[in-house]
């Protein structure tokens, strides 16, 4: 990973080709981020720096993370991540990153936390077919049927798709292309989908399979 920045999830659009193709995009509000913190391998044991995204009123902030910013000289942020980078000679605390750090073109990896959706069934949670609505299922068309074996193992295998948590997981959506920047803006346009609602915070990185 040689590049990372923190983003807003605005929401999906679509953009024309010149060919009049059309092509689905996520448009994300990246930064700008400030750099908070930098990890060195001499000290830390491996290099890394720390951005902190979205301001946030000094009167919400406790004071661990008010002496947090206040060691970097910088105003509180809403959002920290930490970033391993290959190289970070060029970033020193204070210093801003916006968008442009991308460029039309490139493959990113985009994570973020996914929409939740409570306690789901297995029809809503894995996409498992209802019973038959005959006479005689009774009113258990969306239960999961049955989920053991015999006397022999005498116990449910784990790892069974059953009813549970639905969404609210961190997801990865790997080698994403970046269609389009308005860096003034600080706007990026990634094709396809990326996790989470509008507004959901997503971590931007350049691809590890780039």
């Amino acid at each position: 990973m040689k590049k990372a920045i923190i983003g807003k999830k605005v929401g999906m659009t679509q953009i024309f080709t010149e060919t009049g193709a059309v092509i689905p995009v996520t448009v994300i509000e990246c930064g700008p981020c400030a750099v908070v913190q930098k990890k060195t391998a001499d000290k830390e044991g491996y290099d890394a720096i720390q951005l902190g995204f979205q301001e946030l009123a000094e009167r919400k902030a406790t004071k661990p993370i008010k002496g947090h910013f206040k060691k970097a000289q910088i105003t509180c942020k809403k959002h920290l991540k930490e970033f391993r980078l290959e190289d970070i000679s060029g970033y020193n605390v204070g210093d801003t990153v916006t968008a442009d750090i991308f460029a039309e073109g490139d493959a990113v990896d985009v994570t973020g936390i996914t929409k939740g959706h409570g306690y789901s069934g297995v029809i809503k949670r894995w996409g498992h077919h209802r019973l038959e609505m005959s006479h005689g299922t009774g009113p258990v068309h969306r239960e999961v049927g049955s989920i053991g074996a015999n006397s022999s193992p005498s116990r449910i295998f784990k790892n069974k798709k059953m009813a549970g948590q639905y969404g609210n997981e961190q997801v990865t959506a790997l080698n994403l292309k970046v269609v389009k920047i308005a860096a003034d803006k600080n706007i990026i346009a990634v094709k396809g989908a990326v996790p989470g609602p509008k507004g959901g915070i997503v971590f931007i990185r350049d691809s590890v399979k780039a």
